[in-house]
């Protein structure tokens, strides 16, 4: 079958590497990709915002699978328009889009549905949310309803510093319409998770569950960001506690996450006749009570895929298809996707100065040593199981150079986390481009 894959970040080349080397998939195109993801697929300059241009490639190429990267595509209805043209999609339609392009739609759905989830309250009043943070404790975490290229969530113990995020969202100063509803919720405190499951809107198949890192330095520190890093698996061991189901058997934290919320999930758009084909990606905080929903997300997270992707083998995108034609139990019951058990690590190389303001098209070099010898760039893990996913970049006379705030995804595959992490951390040091910076800290905890 051919394949569109729709994007040009790191998630997409790394969407487009494991359909590559899917044995159903044939053409694999991307619209309009990056310079990696030219290595493993046709890119194809057509602007994603065109869906009847979108729609008549597909007509015209013969694809048969289009997979949609970017989670604002899926809102604007991208999957709706094209299934109305005949076109298979991986991907939720408008309606189940809301699950991230509201935060405030999402954290009403959990609450309908017993979703475990923080406690929260929305606003569309300035005065109102102010008053709210002046008379309760902090810190206060306070999120855009709409979307924010993942920047739309501060979190401060500081009364006037959450004042004035208040008012640069509400005024739509800082993040425009997406900013004027607000969600202030509950602080909780534990280590986060990101668990993904693929799903045909009947049937799940949960992912290797992942841990990203949104501060753009170690420690934590520093503002929020689009994701600087991820890995896969995460030891629960961490975070190990055995939770009671009402009063039952107490249930180990994995079993819980997978029934309590992906399960869940789905269980509720189901009896809200929501049809999803795509990805349920739960943002979690493990707290002593147990998993708690952050977020939602429609798609595949970035830069979690670039850590889960690799870790699979067999027909990815066999998976996709019979998730977007309603027949994943079929597939499953075939065994043709499987889990491998080696770990995976990604760290994100990001250009000086963000996630404010930064310069582009500043020449990168370092990339050829880190490129198998035997195959395209980036189409395959060398022997030593390193992958670059190419993300803010673009071509310049012959040259790679920087086009955007997080450049390259450099990822290792590795017996162990320890392995992964010696392995990658020696690939990114031999990525140069002028104020290149990374966290160091990936994987540490683990």
């Amino acid at each position: 079958m051919n394949v569109l894959v729709i994007g040009s970040g790191g998630r997409e080349h790394a969407l487009a590497w494991a359909i590559s080397r899917s044995p159903s998939a044939g053409n694999v195109y991307a619209a309009p990709g990056n310079p990696g993801t030219s290595d493993v697929a046709a890119n194809v300059p057509l602007d994603p915002s065109d869906f009847p241009g979108i729609l008549r490639f597909c007509k015209d190429s013969g694809v048969d699978l289009v997979v949609v990267g970017p989670e604002n595509l899926l809102a604007d209805g991208m999957a709706d328009f094209l299934h109305g043209g005949g076109i298979a999609v991986f991907g939720p339609g408008r309606e189940g889009a809301k699950l991230e392009a509201s935060k405030g739609s999402a954290k009403e759905f959990m609450r309908r549905h017993g979703v475990p989830h923080a406690s929260f309250r929305l606003f569309e009043d300035a005065g109102e949310a102010e008053e709210h943070v002046g008379s309760t404790a902090g810190p206060w975490v306070i999120k855009a309803d709409g979307l924010a290229l993942g920047k739309g969530v501060t979190i401060t113990a500081d009364r006037g510093e959450a004042r004035e995020v208040i008012g640069g969202l509400m005024s739509g100063r800082v993040h425009g319409e997406a900013g004027r509803k607000i969600v202030i919720e509950e602080y909780l405190e534990g280590q986060e998770l990101t668990a993904m499951a693929l799903t045909d809107g009947k049937t799940l198949f949960a992912l290797p569950f992942a841990r990203d890192y949104k501060r753009v330095l170690d420690g934590n520190r520093g503002p929020m960001t689009g994701g600087m890093g991820a890995f896969s698996p995460v030891p629960l061991s961490l975070a190990r506690s055995a939770v009671a189901a009402g009063g039952g058997a107490p249930r180990d934290v994995d079993r819980v996450i997978v029934e309590d919320v992906l399960e869940r999930t789905l269980e509720g758009l189901k009896d809200e006749g929501v049809d999803f084909r795509g990805v349920i990606y739960a943002g979690i905080m493990l707290t002593e009570e147990g998993p708690k929903v952050l977020e939602y997300n429609v798609r595949f997270g970035d830069p979690e895929a670039q850590c889960v992707l690799p870790r699979l083998e067999g027909d990815f995108a066999g998976a996709l298809v019979a998730c977007a034609c309603g027949r994943l139990a079929d597939f499953l019951e075939a065994g043709a996707l499987r889990v491998k058990p080696e770990a995976c690590i990604s760290v994100v190389i990001a250009s000086g100065g963000y996630p404010g303001p930064y310069r582009k098209g500043l020449p990168i070099s370092g990339l050829v040593p880190l490129l198998s010898e035997e195959a395209a760039p980036c189409q395959a893990p060398r022997e030593d199981g390193v992958i670059v996913f190419q993300a803010g970049t673009r071509e310049d006379g012959g040259r790679i150079v920087t086009s955007g705030g997080r450049v390259l995804s450099v990822t290792a595959l590795g017996p162990s986390l320890r392995a992964a992490a010696e392995k990658v951390y020696r690939a990114v040091e031999n990525v140069r481009f002028e104020g290149a910076h990374f966290r160091r800290d990936i994987a540490e905890e683990a």
